[in-house]
């Protein structure tokens, strides 16, 4: 099912903001906005959920914990002990000051690399990817709102113009 949608153009964030805040008032459905760098309260004004990438985070960095763990036992203590400075070779725990190092920087490597592959899958971004931004000044400085038309074409536009929308248009060739 394609929707048609209307473009509304902004040239300053706060004005985007106020905007969002009065069409979501107006119940109208916005479908994207895009901007050029990231504009403060802009999820919450959409009425977006928070993100649960903190949660992945802490068990990415368990499973990071889990594999220092096990990586280093076996291979200082199970497969290859070796006498360093005096250090008994036979015990985890009496080597765990040394290890913790070791322990501490999977944890960080896991947690980081792993986050950062999930944001990819997540934002569905990967190596050659094309761009779906619909106008190139939102990489500049302008700021764009795509909303979705049910029928009510011209008190939209009235209302897109009455927030401060500098250009309003719909796309000749939008896909949902």
């Amino acid at each position: 099912m394609s929707n048609q949608v209307l473009h509304a153009l902004y040239d300053d964030d706060d004005v985007l903001l106020k905007a969002v805040k009065e069409v979501r008032e107006q119940k109208h459905h916005i479908e994207e906005i895009y901007t050029p760098f990231p504009v403060h309260g802009l999820d919450k004004a959409m009425g977006l959920e928070g993100t649960r990438i903190a949660i992945m985070a802490f068990i990415y960095g368990c499973i990071g914990f889990s594999v220092a763990i096990t990586m280093i036992n076996y291979i200082m203590i199970e497969d290859w002990p070796q006498n360093i400075g005096g250090k008994p070779s036979f015990s985890f725990l009496s080597n765990l000051p040394a290890f913790v190092p070791v322990i501490f920087e999977m944890t960080v490597f896991f947690a980081a690399h792993l986050m950062v592959i999930t944001f990819y899958m997540r934002s569905r971004l990967w190596p050659f990817k094309e761009a779906e931004n619909p106008n190139p000044l939102t990489t500049d400085d302008k700021f764009l709102m795509e909303v979705e038309i049910n029928g009510n074409e011209k008190e939209l536009k009235a209302l897109l113009k009455k927030t401060g929308a500098i250009e309003i248009n719909i796309p000749q060739n939008h896909e949902e």
